[in-house]
C-alpha cells in the first residue's frame, strides 16, 4: 500500500460491506479505523485524531446521527458524511441540519464514495496552502475561511463546518452579484441535481441565520435563478 493519503473513521454495521470498503479504501492509500457500532465509533473518535468521518445512518447501540452530533460538539472542522439506505429526502436533510457535510445513499460503488473523500480532502488542502487568502470582511462580521471561524464585532466567535464554509465563501467572492444554483452547485458539491439542491438550500438556510445580527447582509433568493447576498456596506 502507498504511503497513506489520510486518516477516515468509517463506522459500519454490515461487516461484508465495511470489510470490501476499508480494503478498497485502503488500496487507494488511506489509512482506515473501521468500527461496527456507533458506541465503538465514538470512543475511536476520541482517542484519535481523523481527516474524514463516514458514517452510517443505522447503526446499533448509537445511531449515525447521534455519533456525528457528539462529533460536532467536540469538532466543527472535521468532514462528515452520511451512509444511508434511506431514500427519503427528510433523512437526507436531518443530517446535514445536525453537521453533517454530505451523504451518499446505498448502494453506492466505491468510485463515487472515493470522489466525495477526494473533494473534501483536496479541498482541505487548498485551504491549509492558502493561509491569508481566505479572509473576508462582511459587515459587521469577519469570515475566515482557513480557520473556518466567523466573527461578529470582534467579540463573539461561530465555528464552522467545512462545507458552511465553502457556501459563504463563493458568496463572499460574488457580493451583490446574482449566483445562479447551478453554479453553486458545481463549484461546490460537483454536481447539480435535485437532492443536491435541497442540501445547499439548508446550508443557505444557516448561514442566513449566522448572519442575522447584521441587518444590512441578506442572501436574496432569486427565483428560478438562483440568489444573491446583498451587502449595503462593506466595512
Amino acid at each position: 500500500m502507498s504511503e497513506s493519503k489520510a486518516k477516515i473513521l468509517f463506522v459500519e454495521d454490515d461487516l461484508s460491506l465495511g470489510l470490501v470498503t476499508k480494503d478498497s479504501l485502503e488500496l487507494q492509500g488511506y489509512s482506515i479505523k473501521h468500527c461496527e457500532d456507533g458506541e465503538a465509533g465514538w470512543k475511536t473518535y476520541q482517542k484519535e485524531k481523523f481527516d474524514l468521518c463516514i458514517l452510517d445512518v443505522m447503526l446499533p447501540k448509537l445511531d449515525g446521527f447521534s455519533l456525528a452530533e457528539r462529533i460536532r460538539k467536540e469538532d466543527q472542522h472535521t468532514p462528515i458524511i452520511f451512509l444511508t439506505a434511506k431514500a427519503l429526502q427528510e433523512d437526507k436533510i436531518s443530517g446535514l441540519k445536525i453537521g453533517g457535510d454530505d451523504y451518499i445513499t446505498k448502494p453506492f460503488s466505491i468510485e463515487e464514495l472515493s470522489l466525495k473523500i477526494d473533494v473534501f480532502l483536496k479541498r482541505r488542502q487548498v485551504s491549509e496552502e492558502a493561509k491569508n487568502v481566505n479572509e473576508f470582511q462582511i459587515g459587521a462580521y469577519h469570515f475566515d475561511f482557513d480557520n473556518l471561524t466567523l466573527t461578529y464585532q470582534s467579540e463573539d466567535t461561530r465555528q464552522l463546518t467545512l462545507r458552511e464554509a465553502e457556501v459563504l465563501r463563493i458568496f463572499c467572492q460574488n457580493i451583490n452579484t446574482v449566483l445562479k444554483r447551478e453554479v453553486i452547485l458545481k463549484e461546490i458539491w460537483g454536481q447539480n441535481d435535485y437532492f443536491m439542491g435541497r442540501s445547499m438550500d439548508v446550508f443557505i438556510t444557516r448561514l442566513r441565520k449566522y448572519l442575522k445580527k447584521d441587518s444590512q447582509i441578506k442572501i436574496e433568493n432569486i427565483p428560478s435563478v438562483g440568489f444573491k447576498m446583498l451587502l449595503d456596506y462593506q466595512a
